[in-house]
């Protein structure tokens, strides 16, 4: 089941990319005056389609089968013929900066999503599983240093701990060579105690 969810999350992720890429070709190259016939989000067999009338241009969406890619077609010469009231509109027909416009505007617009989402989780913070010690071992070192269960570690020795994760390297960090080190915790009613880790042989192994 996980690989399912790991399948479907990545199709979403890259749906995702791929309609914002192309949305940045669409939404420059509309905004240069060049004609767009085709705005598809996906390649193969159509799923869905509309069409929707902009101005004096009727464009087509489309919504594909495989959901790895996208384009947008625009009018261009080198595809077919184009009536003469709109080759002023052909992308073939453009300056060099407007085609140079259109063409980076998908990886810009990739690139500004990808900064919109670093943003999102700075503001959000990050989750993380705090550093709560459950039920003690009998003669471990650990009911030897006298925790209770939900103690909540804040700092071993030097190191500020703001989670398992860095609970378990801070262990890493200052036990490998064995010893004692002193773990403050926060208890479920409140208090700050400080207990010391023996750490003696068990890191080392010797």
């Amino acid at each position: 089941m996980t690989i399912l969810h790991n399948i479907f999350f990545f199709v979403i992720a890259i749906g995702v990319l791929v309609a914002f890429h192309e949305f940045g070709h669409y939404w420059v190259a509309r905004k240069m005056g060049v004609k767009v016939l085709r705005f598809s989000i996906g390649f193969g067999k159509p799923l869905y389609t509309w069409k929707r009338t902009i101005g004096p241009d009727t464009i087509e969406y489309v919504v594909a089968a495989i959901p790895l890619g996208g384009y947008v077609k625009m009018l261009d010469e080198r595809e077919g013929n184009v009536a003469e009231e709109d080759r002023s509109r052909a992308f073939n027909n453009q300056p060099l900066y407007s085609r140079t416009a259109i063409v980076a505007a998908g990886p810009l617009f990739n690139f500004l999503l990808a900064i919109f989402f670093y943003w999102f989780v700075f503001i959000s913070g990050v989750s993380a599983d705090r550093p709560l010690l459950g039920e003690s071992e009998a003669g471990s070192i650990a009911d030897k240093a006298g925790f209770e269960v939900r103690d909540e570690v804040f700092k071993l020795g030097s190191i500020d701990v703001k989670s398992w994760s860095e609970f378990r390297l801070a262990i890493l960090d200052q036990g490998l060579d064995g010893g004692e080190v002193d773990v403050q915790v926060r208890t479920f009613d409140g208090f700050n105690k400080t207990h010391i880790l023996d750490l003696g042989n068990e890191i080392t192994g010797e």
